[in-house]
């Protein structure tokens, strides 16, 4: 009766598994570097694409109002870009400065008259106009990053103060009133508007920056905590029924 038997294990066994076991670390080893590779340019490429597609949109629109005596593009063999957002920057400097003096605001208020009695664009320009000016002359706004209890109880979300509320908003409660802006991801500027009290607002101690950037990630690039160590510990609580 015959019997059968494993083959004697030859030397290229051994080898035959080292080269198995050296594979997998070598791709794990070529992952790793493509991924830390894609960490680095990613930020570096989306923001140099976005930065040209700004500056290309503002060249676009800007450039071809500048007379040829006066476009570089007239005298070089090659475009320079960024060309038209200089010239717009001048040109809304020039206007401040206009505008600031007894001309410019008699003109300014004349130039609003004609605007204030059209139908379709008094409404358009007032909304515009208070929105600007809201955003770039209020100091408090968009200036604290808070938590809300919404839309219900033991949920938060994050948002930002944009004011203190003020007129027929005012009916619904006789305590300090603040607007917060929750916003959407990944747009933060849109989003939903509540009325609270201000003691129901918890006010974190995170940059208005910062908060956006959590917004716009979902929540995957979180800030650092600047709280205590004794807060981060969860020791406060302790402390407290110590002393009761």
């Amino acid at each position: 009766m015959a019997m059968d038997t494993e083959p004697p294990p030859s030397a290229e066994q051994p080898l035959r598994g080292a080269g198995e076991t050296l594979r997998p670390r070598f791709v794990q080893r070529l992952r790793a570097y493509f991924i830390a590779g894609v960490l680095i340019t990613a930020p570096i490429g989306i923001t140099i694409y976005l930065a040209k597609l700004f500056l290309d949109f503002v060249d676009a629109r800007v450039v071809p109002l500048i007379p040829r005596s006066y476009n570089p593009d007239s005298y070089l063999p090659f475009s320079v870009p960024g060309i038209g957002l200089v010239v717009l920057l001048v040109a809304l400097t020039l206007i401040g400065a206009l505008t600031a003096g007894y001309v410019g605001r008699l003109f300014l208020q004349t130039s609003e008259r004609v605007l204030v009695r059209m139908p379709v664009i008094r409404s358009l320009y007032s909304t515009v106009k208070q929105i600007v000016e809201t955003i770039l002359a209020n100091e408090t706004a968009f200036r604290e990053v808070v938590l809300i209890e919404y839309p219900r109880h033991g949920v938060w979300s994050l948002g930002f103060i944009t004011g203190n509320v003020q007129g027929e908003a005012r009916k619904v409660s006789d305590e300090e009133l603040v607007s917060v802006l929750i916003p959407t991801v990944p747009i933060p500027t849109a989003g939903y508007l509540v009325f609270m009290p201000r003691k129901d607002v918890i006010v974190l101690d995170m940059t208005v920056e910062e908060g956006m950037k959590m917004a716009i990630s979902g929540g995957i690039v979180i800030p650092p905590d600047r709280r205590p160590p004794e807060l981060r510990s969860g020791k406060v609580a302790a402390l407290k029924q110590a002393g009761e």
